[in-house]
Parts: structure tokens; C-alpha cells; sequence
């Protein structure tokens, strides 16, 4: 899931993979493996990530029912 909204949230945005790399300062091989799933972020680059795309970690984590319980409309980011 992580990956899919991650991905999504960056073409909504109208980011390039080799921006959001240069973005959250990693390679583009290791933000392409975030978007693939084959790797995961550290809290610190997450962080950085949901900072560059203005949306929370309970959202690119797929924590709707948490947010919903909360008050804030999911379909927002979307």
C-alpha cells in the first residue's frame, strides 16, 4: 500500500522519481525500490517524505481507519 499511495501522491504532485530522490536525498534506485516495494524507508526519510508531498505517515501508510477516526477525510489527499 505504502508504495501505491507513494507513487500516486508524487504524480498528483507532478514530481519525477529523480526529483523526490533529490528531494528526500536518497538514490534513485532506493526511492524506485520504495514505489516497487522491494525496500522501506527509514522514520527519518518518511518523515522527509510526507513533508515533500504534504500529506500525513497515517496516510502513505495506509492508516485510514485511524485518520477517519480522527475526523480528517482521506479523499482529501487523494
Amino acid at each position: 500500500m505504502f508504495g501505491k499511495r507513494l507513487r500516486s501522491m508524487r504524480i498528483k504532485r507532478q514530481y519525477t522519481q529523480p526529483q523526490m530522490a533529490d528531494f528526500i536525498d536518497v538514490a534513485l534506485r532506493t526511492y524506485q525500490g520504495y514505489e516497487g516495494g522491494s525496500r522501506c524507508p527509514s522514520f527519518e526519510t518518511l518523515v522527509r517524505i510526507a513533508d515533500v508531498l504534504d500529506v500525513s505517515i497515517d496516510y502513505l501508510m495506509g492508516r485510514d481507519d485511524f485518520l477517519q477516526s480522527l475526523g480528517v477525510s482521506v479523499d482529501e489527499y487523494q
